[in-house]
């Protein structure tokens, strides 16, 4: 079990950066996080999917006060998905006229959407922004949807003030991405099965 849910997480991960470089090339908006490692790539001279994962390192360091305990697939997260994204974006071609943008959009949304519920199912860790919402919801005792949100509207605010992208494919991502984790994460969840004897009821002696 412990092989598959890692071979999960890791083509997840991959799949994840790989979606997120059709969303670049598509250049009609970004999710908040990536309006943010958009405009903030060029101010620190690293290339996109370095920014990425160089956020995501400093993010991961502010779980310490917030007592988040990172798991393998935090680190790996850290490692991957910024690494696909450079790598993507080296062979996939600019699309040309809105029709082919906004499929790259679409399809990059989608995948996006399986992506996450494919290493979130594999259940080794939560990425370092997640983790981030849901620390600082159980330490201060907020509400998920309020930190989840303010949290996003900072990086989306914060990016865009730097020059990432916002548009139109901020906005359907936003609306879209929810549904597409929710009917993806039940397919991909697994779940550790117990070993017929502890399942088995003890017999009255």
């Amino acid at each position: 079990m412990m092989k598959q849910r890692l071979f999960q997480l890791l083509w997840g991960l991959s799949l994840y950066g790989f979606a997120m470089a059709l969303m670049l090339r598509a250049n009609l908006g970004l999710d908040p996080w990536d309006v943010l490692h958009q405009g903030l790539a060029p101010q620190i001279g690293l290339s996109f999917g370095m920014t990425v994962n160089a956020v995501g390192l400093l993010v991961l360091l502010l779980w310490i006060p917030l007592w988040q305990r990172p798991g393998i697939g935090t680190v790996l997260n850290i490692l991957i998905i910024g690494t696909v994204v450079d790598l993507s974006l080296l062979i996939l071609p600019t699309p040309e006229g809105y029709v082919a943008r906004f499929a790259f959009l679409i399809v990059g949304i989608v995948l996006n959407g399986i992506a996450g519920g494919a290493y979130i199912g594999a259940g080794l860790g939560a990425g370092p922004r997640d983790g981030l919402m849901t620390g600082i919801a159980a330490r201060f005792g907020w509400p998920i949807k309020i930190v989840r949100t303010a949290i996003e509207l900072t990086v989306l605010a914060v990016g865009w003030l730097m020059g990432g992208t916002v548009g139109i494919g901020t906005v359907l991502y936003a609306v879209t991405i929810g549904w597409v984790v929710h009917y993806a994460l039940p397919f991909f969840t697994l779940t550790r099965k117990e070993p017929a004897a502890e399942l088995a009821v003890p017999a009255e002696q």
